[in-house]
């Protein structure tokens, strides 16, 4: 199914205390959201991964301890918490990757909250990466959301470009790429080139840029 038009439903975004405008990004897999992350960083938007923020959480001695008491030594490779070897034991039990995420999650929202708070105070836009941002009811953190789509031919070819699984695999826990757009209060199409998604970025960051209290 083809990804709907770019979306902008103008939204008042800006946080009433003059707060950088708090964005969640999100999308379908091999949308393009790492992509569209760097284009609003290169733009001059302060920006954050949350996958990043896991895997500094998943060599942390806390979380390492966590998931020995849990699992034992299964989960280490070379001494260290395996990401594969965590995925595995996660991917087909329900009830131990909810276990996961239980640990992980309030973490994530407590290293986020600090990234936050840590902006120079010039920022004037801050977009955080999220991928199950609305599976995980986190878009009420955020000032706005913004999905980035392709459509299914596109992304089928990025996974396989870069070996990733089956999108149906990876997808399975997801909503869908259409129900992702729907919640969001803006959405970039991303079917073409890298320049093009980096236009399509400038022209939404201006949009909210437009909309911040004070704006001309």
């Amino acid at each position: 199914m083809a990804p709907p038009p770019d979306i902008n439903r103008h939204q008042p975004v800006a946080s009433p205390d003059g707060s950088p405008i708090f964005l969640g990004l999100t999308g379908a897999v091999a949308a393009g959201k790492s992509e569209a992350l760097a284009a609003f960083s290169r733009l001059g938007a302060a920006t954050l991964s949350t996958d990043a923020v896991v895997h500094d959480l998943l060599g942390s001695a806390e979380v390492r301890e966590r998931l020995l008491e849990r699992w034992g030594e299964e989960v280490l490779a070379g001494g260290e918490v395996g990401r594969e070897r965590v995925g595995a034991i996660v991917f087909e039990r329900p009830t131990e990757l909810a276990w996961l995420e239980s640990v992980l999650h309030p973490l994530v929202a407590v290293r986020v909250a600090e990234w936050r708070q840590s902006l120079p105070a010039d920022t004037a836009l801050a977009v955080v990466e999220v991928p199950l941002l609305f599976e995980t009811g986190m878009e009420g953190v955020f000032d706005a959301t913004v999905c980035v789509v392709a459509d299914d031919s596109t992304r089928a070819a990025r996974a396989g470009d870069r070996g990733t699984e089956l999108l149906e695999g990876r997808s399975g826990r997801q909503l869908s790429q259409e129900e992702k757009a729907a919640r969001a209060t803006h959405v970039l199409t991303n079917d073409g080139s890298l320049a093009e998604l980096e236009d399509r970025v400038a022209r939404l960051m201006a949009t909210l840029t437009a909309l911040a209290p004070g704006a001309a």
